[in-house]
């Protein structure tokens, strides 16, 4: 009985191979579509990149070869507002300042986040994500706002004036950002104080991809603080130190929005960036061409500075 339900059409069909896809097609084949799919996902933020960032640029740099105010007909003048760039003193005392301010928005915070991570990576404490988290908030606020703040900070009757008349040290209160010789340094502690939570959360993060063995042996071996600090967390934390510098050096050189609240630049020109003039040359100046001309070589600039930072970082021994 159980040979004849085995034998017949049903048994023919079990006996049949399952069908199968087909062959599969060549991996050159599959690589191309694999790479189709992926231009697929990628072209939404490659076509809102280019409207929003690539065509500005190159427009930018088309404006930079005319003599135009922004209403009149443009006459064409080729790079001759490069070279009112490169003669003008006003640009020169602007790059001056902008490079006095990397070492505020860079150096600086870079320094206290090594540091601050060094600390933390060596003695681990509880409580330490709220400590984080006061840091990091600079970095939420928006920098108007911030702006706004610290002008009442450093006003005549702030809290850094009054801080001084407390401690006995009155006579060097005075109006900080209204001065033409500490204008600038209190900008640049602002950015300071904006910029140090983003390093030390960043170098924060880095420590925690450190082996602890490393530590406990070069302790081990004798090593004190400052020698675990300068051969191990500095060199271990190579990738999180050139994001650092790429981010602060940009926001040092970019600098724009903090300052036009703070001094708009004041007092005379003590404290005027290339952001600024920038601003100056377009929209009270009238000269969109020599504004545009900067602007590209200011861009020009961040990217060779920040290449350049990059490169010697991660090719450091």
């Amino acid at each position: 009985m159980s040979a004849n339900r085995l034998s017949g059409p049903a048994a023919a069909r079990r006996q049949e191979p399952l069908p199968t896809r087909g062959p599969l097609p060549p991996p050159r084949r599959r690589m191309k579509r694999g790479r189709a799919t992926a231009l697929l996902y990628l072209a939404p933020a490659v076509l809102l990149y280019t409207v929003f960032t690539v065509l500005p640029t190159l427009h930018t740099g088309y404006l930079s070869l005319f003599d135009w105010n922004g209403v009149t007909l443009p006459s064409f003048v080729g790079l001759g507002n490069y070279r009112l760039v490169a003669e003008d003193p006003q640009l020169r005392a602007a790059a001056v300042h902008a490079g006095i301010l990397i070492v505020f928005f860079s150096g600086l915070p870079i320094l206290f986040g090594l540091v601050s991570a060094a600390i933390v990576a060596r003695h681990r404490r509880r409580g330490m994500g709220f400590v984080r988290m006061v840091l990091f908030l600079p970095q939420v606020i928006p920098l108007v706002a911030v702006g706004i703040i610290w002008r009442w900070v450093y006003a005549e009757e702030g809290v850094v004036n009054q801080a001084l008349r407390w401690s006995g040290l009155g006579e060097q209160a005075r109006a900080w950002l209204g001065s033409f010789d500490w204008a600038l340094l209190a900008v640049g502690v602002i950015g300071t104080w904006v910029v140090s939570g983003l390093c030390l959360v960043l170098f924060l993060s880095g420590t925690q991809r450190i082996d602890r063995e490393i530590y406990e042996a070069s302790r081990m071996d004798g090593a004190g603080p400052v020698r675990e600090f300068l051969s191990i967390t500095v060199p271990l934390l190579r990738p999180e130190i050139a994001v650092a510098l790429s981010i602060t050096v940009i926001a040092a050189l970019s600098s724009f929005d903090l300052i036009y609240i703070t001094t708009g630049g004041g007092p005379g020109n003590s404290t005027v960036v290339p952001g600024i003039l920038i601003y100056r040359l377009a929209f009270g100046g009238g000269a969109v061409g020599l504004a545009s001309a900067l602007a590209v070589v200011l861009t020009a600039v961040i990217f060779a500075i920040v290449l350049t930072l990059n490169r010697l970082i991660r090719e450091a021994p």
